[in-house]
């Protein structure tokens, strides 16, 4: 089941159930099956402190996936995506998107990271962002097919 939750902050999701939808199905065309994956919509200050306490890192980041997957038995993705809607923000402005579209990014990068995909060398991140636009079109198809409907 997909969940939203915020921490220490009031953020509104739309469309809740077409992105969980969409979610379920990322999962499925990486080859699993989506369990438990839970959203956490946060501040920076949060996410800083988490980045410091959890990963070591004393710096802001838009997105910390804690991975409960078990992708070699079951193939069951599951997890904690804890996302600095801050930071997302910022990160919109700096690549010229809108904050909506900035943030279907990282949802959709967090799921990824639950099926496996790493992003920590450049060939690995150009894979990531590679498969993050192929999501983004499917979630603008799933779009497009309910206002038809």
């Amino acid at each position: 089941m997909i969940r939203y939750y915020n921490d220490s902050i009031t953020y509104r999701l739309r469309e809740k159930r077409l992105i969980a939808r969409w979610v379920k199905l990322i999962a499925q065309t990486e080859g699993y099956t989506a369990g438990d994956v839970n959203y956490i919509f946060c501040s920076s200050e949060v996410h800083r402190k988490m980045n410091i306490d959890f990963v070591g890192h004393d710096y802001f980041t838009d997105i910390i996936t804690f991975d409960y997957s078990d992708r070699k038995g079951s193939g069951i993705v599951a997890g904690d995506v804890f996302i600095d809607v801050e930071t997302v923000a910022d990160n919109a402005r700096i690549y010229g998107t809108t904050k909506t579209n900035e943030m279907h990014r990282i949802i959709a990068h967090g799921v990824l990271h639950l099926c496996g995909q790493k992003d920590k060398t450049p060939a690995a991140e150009r894979q990531m962002h590679r498969k993050e636009d192929k999501y983004l079109k499917l979630l603008e198809q799933m779009k497009a097919a309910e206002t038809e409907n």
